[in-house]
């Protein structure tokens, strides 16, 4: 068995401490999110409030907690979206071809042609801003293009590698042959492209709750929380610095782990 290299150790380990935290938040967090005058405002951290209180003298750690929760949620699910419908997309086209492949691949090139915040945006203003699941539509479909790009290579280079070719000698089905013995030799190339994923998804997700388009009160998210924290900033700059201190960490972690996953990939090539 091989050993993880130092890349994905520090990210596997960076990422799930702040995932327990993400997930302890959904369950618990020190004051309600909400509250307001639970201590003093503008209060800089101390052992009561870690990352200190803000205009309203609600706790910024447990605002956070449940921020970063509504962020990271949004950002598995737009990768979900993105990763089973682009995945299945180009799995076809790649292993086919034909005249399915190259129509799918120019529609593909007509929507990376877009800057992706952009086609999000256009999308959101279709569907209707302030609501997280509106975001997650969007963004997920933004995200398609990117995986079906990336499975469509992978399947096209292995449909004609000999255990392919035996196994469609021995009768096996196009479906087993997609889902058996060519879906599992494509981790190495799909795994850091859904890292890379999820960290476009978190900042573009943080970038349109910053700009007031994407998710909005009551929800809470990180995006939000930074545009909050920059009208107050020379009175509570705790509140930037650890609303974008956590984004910061959760992409470096995450990225970590891509860069971890693509040594090891290359390890084995």
């Amino acid at each position: 068995m091989r050993r993880m290299n130092g890349y994905l150790r520090a990210g596997l380990i960076l990422t799930g401490f702040l995932t327990a935290l993400i997930i302890l938040g959904y369950f618990w967090t020190p004051y309600d999110p909400t509250a307001m005058a639970v201590g003093p405002k503008f209060e800089a951290p101390t052992l009561a409030h870690l990352m200190g209180t803000d205009n309203f003298g609600r706790d910024i750690f447990s605002r956070v907690l449940k921020g970063a929760g509504t962020t990271f949620a949004i950002a598995v699910s737009t990768v979900a979206i993105g990763a089973v419908c682009g995945t299945a997309i180009g799995a076809l086209t790649g292993y086919f071809g034909g005249v399915v492949d190259d129509a799918m691949m120019r529609f593909n090139d007509a929507l990376t042609a877009f800057p992706s915040i952009l086609l999000a945006l256009v999308i959101i203003s279709i569907l209707g801003p302030g609501s997280k699941y509106n975001v997650v539509l969007a963004l997920g479909i933004v995200f398609i293009p990117s995986f079906a790009r990336v499975t469509r290579t992978a399947f096209a280079a292995l449909r004609d590698v000999n255990y392919v070719k035996s196994a469609r000698l021995m009768g096996a089905g196009n479906g087993r042959i997609l889902a058996v013995h060519i879906l599992p030799n494509t981790m190495q190339v799909l795994l850091p492209a859904v890292t890379i994923g999820f960290n476009n998804a978190v900042l573009a997700e943080a970038s349109m709750s910053y700009l007031g388009i994407g998710v909005t009160p009551p929800d809470a998210s990180l995006g939000y929380m930074l545009s909050e924290a920059q009208s107050m900033f020379t009175l509570a700059p705790w509140y930037a610095l650890g609303t974008g201190g956590v984004i910061i960490l959760l992409v470096f972690g995450v990225g970590l782990i891509g860069e971890g996953l693509q040594r090891r990939g290359n390890e084995v090539d």
